[in-house]
């Protein structure tokens, strides 16, 4: 192999290994995301059911529970 042929060789190389790299950095960046996600839809449902919680123990303060 010349040198020509050896610095083309390399350049595909580290292509390769960047495009690996990146590809790697996107999955991890999409799992973040997706539990990022999954963490705000469980906060949402915590708030909505202590919302509901406060809702009815205000009725049944009022007596407008009955």
């Amino acid at each position: 192999m010349d040198n020509s042929q050896n610095v083309s060789y390399q350049a595909g190389q580290a292509k390769g290994q960047a495009q690996e790299k990146g590809n790697q950095i996107m999955d991890k960046a999409g799992n973040a995301a997706q539990s990022a996600k999954e963490t705000m839809q469980e906060v949402g449902q915590q708030m909505q059911v202590k919302a509901q919680g406060a809702a009815d123990a205000v009725k049944n303060a009022t007596g407008m529970n009955n």
